[in-house]
């Protein structure tokens, strides 16, 4: 089933309801966490994706889970694949199992 509401980008979700709540710098972010402030600038710019390691590292900083982070970003990243052209347009057929049949 395909939503029609776009979900958000983690790293909006990460700048609105932590960076700006929480009144730091991403420059303090990025550090607290061990990131480079160009991957955080590139996250929060929608121009890279949260991995398995910095959903690890903004969970201890921020006191969430890895799988916030990670949903966050699998719900975005398939909205994204759900609405790409390329991949309708492609002749992908289901694969329909053969039926296995039983005589008693």
């Amino acid at each position: 089933m395909v939503r029609k509401r776009k979900p958000t980008h983690p790293g909006i979700i990460l700048e609105e309801h932590y960076i700006k709540p929480l009144k730091i710098t991403k420059s303090f972010l990025a550090d607290s966490v061990g990131i480079s402030r160009n991957t955080l600038y590139k996250i929060l710019k929608k121009k890279s994706r949260i991995t398995a390691e910095v959903a690890i590292r903004l969970a201890k900083a921020l006191r969430t889970t890895p799988e916030l982070w990670l949903n966050l970003q699998q719900q975005y990243d398939v909205w994204e694949a759900e609405h790409n052209k390329e991949i309708h347009s492609e002749n992908i057929r289901p694969i329909v199992p053969l039926v296995s049949i039983s005589y008693r």
